[in-house]
């Protein structure tokens, strides 16, 4: 069995497939609390987010909650709205169910910028893996790799008045 491929460059998007989205900032870079798209706190973490964590408040996910998005760059503050670029996204697979995160940034990521997010999404996916064990929650958790942000946004479905929170628990 081949290992994983942890560093797999992506071919850089052309720019004009970069679309550019509005992410609202959940978690900012440097923080121990996890808060949920409803703003309250699901969990404080063991370890800092090396990123500024959010969502795009106009999009469902594939596991039916607001779409994630990480901003890379300075910290930013809980509640901040930023239009950024997302520049690709990765797939992340929880207790069997996969989501996509895109990766925005105000400029390219360096190869450095995407070895590191991809580095991230493995090592989180392994301590996802281990924590849903204990809690006896099956289902196959892994870091799929990186795709087009045009192809994360054509999964993703336009947000309607009749969400209300992901019917996934956490």
């Amino acid at each position: 069995m081949n290992a994983p491929t942890f560093f797999h460059a992506p071919a850089n998007d052309a720019p004009s497939e970069s679309p550019e989205v509005e992410v609202v900032i959940e978690v900012p870079r440097g923080s121990f609390l996890k808060r949920g798209s409803s703003g309250s706190i699901d969990f404080v973490s063991p370890l800092p987010c090396p990123f500024n964590y959010g969502a795009v408040p106009t999009h469902l996910g594939l596991e039916g909650d607001l779409l994630d998005a990480l901003v890379l760059g300075p910290r930013l503050r809980f509640g901040t709205r930023t239009r950024v670029k997302a520049w690709g996204a990765v797939t992340l697979t929880d207790r069997g169910m996969s989501d996509d995160k895109l990766i925005c940034s105000d400029r390219r990521p360096s190869r450095a910028d995407i070895q590191n997010v991809l580095r991230f999404f493995h090592f989180y996916a392994r301590c996802k893996g281990l924590l849903n064990l204990w809690r006896r929650r099956p289902g196959r958790n892994a870091c799929d790799g990186w795709c087009a942000a045009t192809e994360a946004l054509a999964r993703a479905r336009p947000l309607t008045d009749a969400w209300t929170h992901s019917p996934v628990p956490f």
